[in-house]
C-alpha cells in the first residue's frame, strides 16, 4: 500500500515553530490529560541518542537535556509546539544502564513499562538502536513488550554517521529482516545522524503522517 502523501511545508512548519519542556513526569499518574492530543515516545538504551534526535527534530540544541553519561534522563520528559497542534513528544528513561543502583534501575523500568502498557493516545513508540551495535537483549525485551501490548512501534537508527561509508544500507536490511515477524513493528527502518542531520526529514514525514491520522 503506497503512503499517504504528506505536504512537505506542513511538515516543515509543525517542527519549525517553538518547543517547549513541559515537564519531566515520575509516575503515569502524573501525565496530563489525553483529550485532543496524541503522544509520540522515543524509547531506547541509554546514551542511545534519545535527547538528541528530539533536539535535531525541533532545531532546537538545547530543549532535551543531553549528556554523555548514561541515566540522566530518568522521567518521562514531555515536550510540545508552543502553538497548539495535538501533539506531545515524550524523552522516556533510557534502559539497560546496568551501573545505575539497581533499585533507581527498577523504577526506571517499571515507569517506561506502566506507560508503554497504559497511555491511550499513544500513538507510536520510535525505539532508537545505535547503528554500531544492533538489537540488544535488552532492545529485544522492549521490543517483546510492545508487540505484547499491541503499541505500534517503529525503530530508528541513530548515530549513522559514526558507520564506516556505505555500511549503513546492511544496518538497515539487517535490523528490518530481524523485526519482520514482529506483529507491532511498522516495517521501514529508518537510519538518522542526529549530529549530521541524516534522515531527519524522513522521520518528520513519519510523524506527520501520524499526526494526519495517515
Amino acid at each position: 500500500m503506497a503512503e499517504t502523501a504528506i505536504d512537505p511545508e506542513a511538515t516543515r512548519l509543525l517542527f519549525a515553530r517553538p518547543w517547549s519542556f513541559v515537564r519531566g513526569m515520575t509516575g503515569v499518574d502524573d501525565l496530563p490529560p489525553v483529550a485532543g492530543t496524541i503522544e509520540i515516545a522515543f524509547a531506547g538504551r541509554s546514551n542511545v541518542g534519545k535527547s538528541s534526535l528530539i533536539n535535531a527534530l525541533t532545531g532546537q540544541q538545547g530543549l532535551a537535556r543531553t549528556s554523555n553519561t548514561p541515566g540522566r534522563t530518568q522521567e518521562l520528559n514531555l515536550f510540545r509546539p508552543e502553538v497548539e497542534a495535538g501533539l506531545m513528544l515524550v524523552d522516556m528513561p533510557g534502559y539497560g544502564y546496568a551501573e545505575a543502583p539497581k533499585d533507581k534501575v527498577d523504577i526506571w523500568n517499571a515507569l517506561i513499562r506502566d506507560y508503554l502498557r497504559g497511555r491511550p493516545n499513544l500513538r507510536r513508540v520510535y525505539v532508537l538502536i545505535d547503528a554500531r551495535h544492533g538489537i540488544k537483549k535488552n532492545d529485544e525485551e522492549v521490543l517483546t513488550l510492545l508487540d505484547k501490548a499491541a503499541v505500534s512501534y517503529q525503530v530508528v537508527l541513530t548515530k549513522a554517521d559514526k558507520l564506516k561509508p556505505g555500511s549503513i544500507d546492511k544496518v538497515v536490511a539487517d535490523t528490518g529482516e530481524r523485526i519482520r515477524k514482529r506483529p507491532a513493528a511498522f516495517p521501514e527502518v529508518l537510519a538518522t545522524s542526529s549530529n549530521k542531520g541524516d534522515g531527519i526529514d524522513d522521520l518528520k514525514a513519519a510523524i506527520a503522517r501520524l499526526l494526519a491520522g495517515a
